[in-house]
């Protein structure tokens, strides 16, 4: 599991919202956080009274939240600090039907599986929040009051509150009614459970605000529409933007594969790795969206970005702020020693060894079962395609290990860094991981 981020270590990175913004709403709103939301005026205006309860859902559907799911636990921790009151929701429920994808059905996980995932997911919600003072959040399970419910009195007391004509127009369920999957009713009926989990923390907890993914406002609406009919109150949502690259691409994808915020799904090294990656297109856009820097600061990264591109400063700093928020300042600041080792600026020697073999793990590899030479690790990670290219390239006095240059070819890798590796290098910036078995 991902490394304990205590309130304190959050409170010490946000101690505020940024002072120069009159009301959090206008905040969030620059941030560019809101796509889409209830009425505009009343919001602000609420957000800008007294504290109020609000929420997020999280369904347990993996082991694990991701980069977009870091959005809402940001947006939690934003009104959090203006005074309002959060609940986290972890679905254990609705975990075990799952919101309907756009192109296919879910595969149910067995119960067993959504139970320990829901408890994964509470430890990683609740490292965003703080449990203390006035405004101390609260984590809820939807298990707890959907069990108890029989199917007679779920159709009773909410089903009869829905009309399916207004179900059908939610975008998640006519995009599949479109698709050749179709939809099962179980996903159909995935909206009225969302609707009645905000019924229920309006009920309990007099919970006026919900915010999730502008691609759940379908959802979010079920529950604002439910309560009017059902309590005569009007409450309200908001969706915040799909992230997305400036090509267009989906944020928090490569290859396929989610971002994950649990270290062992996504090392600190790669989490770092990836947000310094960052295209100059997008990273002031990342940098209002996913850290708490002030609006000064921000701005002030933008100018660098247009004036010395090169230096990677705002990448750099997104890098640290979001590494550190979601991983702590040690795991964060270790992965910036071991970056800047593997790149020629530090010792390589003095890296701790986990934080080393992670960070070569996420580099061309090879596991040598005995001592390896320097010609044939070169082939095996794909630094070179053949032998004579590899002892070109040594002749040539472009290879070497651990930072100490190679002269011989037939030289074997003994592995001398901590925890038994040797970092191989070609040129200056093509890197390749070598273990010992």
């Amino acid at each position: 599991m991902s490394e304990t981020v205590s309130s304190a270590d959050l409170t010490a990175l946000a101690p505020a919202n940024d002072p120069s913004f009159e009301n959090v709403w206008d905040e969030i709103v620059w941030r560019g956080l809101v796509h889409v939301s209830t009425d505009e005026h009343s919001l602000r205006e609420l957000l800008s009274g007294d504290p109020i309860t609000y929420y997020c859902g999280f369904d347990p559907t993996a082991p694990s939240l991701h980069l977009g799911n870091l959005v809402q636990l940001l947006l939690l921790r934003r009104l959090q600090l203006a005074g309002h009151k959060p609940l986290g929701l972890v679905g254990g429920s609705t975990g075990l039907i799952g919101d309907p994808r756009p192109t296919a059905e879910r595969t149910l996980n067995t119960r067993e599986t959504v139970t320990d995932w829901v408890e994964r997911l509470r430890g990683q919600v609740g490292r965003f929040l703080s449990f203390e003072g006035d405004n101390a959040a609260r984590l809820v399970n939807n298990l707890d009051w959907t069990a108890p419910m029989s199917a007679i009195d779920f159709l009773r007391e909410v089903g009869k509150h829905y009309r399916v004509g207004t179900m059908l127009k939610k975008d998640a369920v006519a995009t599949r009614l479109n698709s050749d999957a179709g939809i099962s009713y179980t996903e159909f009926s995935y909206q009225i459970l969302q609707g009645m989990d905000y019924l229920e923390l309006f009920r309990q907890y007099e919970c006026v605000l919900q915010t999730g993914g502008s691609d759940q406002w379908g959802n979010l609406t079920s529950g604002t529409d439910l309560i009017h009919r059902v309590e005569g109150r009007s409450v309200h949502a908001i969706g915040t933007p799909l992230i997305t690259n400036s090509d267009g691409t989906k944020f928090g994808k490569s290859e396929g594969n989610a971002v994950w915020l649990d270290a062992e799904m996504c090392s600190p090294y790669r989490m770092y790795q990836f947000w310094l990656n960052t295209d100059d297109a997008d990273v002031i856009s990342r940098l209002k969206i996913f850290t708490f820097l002030t609006r000064a600061e921000i701005e002030q990264y933008e100018r660098l970005v247009e004036t010395e591109p090169f230096r990677r400063a705002a990448q750099r700093r997104l890098a640290m702020e979001v590494t550190t928020t979601v991983h702590g300042l040690q795991a964060a600041s270790a992965v910036v020693a071991a970056s800047e080792a593997l790149f020629g600026q530090g010792d390589l020697t003095a890296l701790d060894a986990p934080t080393l073999r992670t960070a070569l793990e996420e580099l061309p590899n090879v596991t040598a079962v005995d001592q390896i030479s320097v010609v044939q690790a070169l082939i095996e990670t794909g630094l070179v395609s053949s032998a004579g290219e590899a002892r070109r390239a040594i002749s040539q006095g472009g290879v070497s290990v651990d930072g100490v240059k190679v002269v011989d070819g037939e030289q074997l890798i003994t592995g001398t860094l901590p925890g038994g590796v040797s970092v191989l290098r070609r040129g200056k910036k093509t890197l390749a991981g070598v273990f010992a078995s």
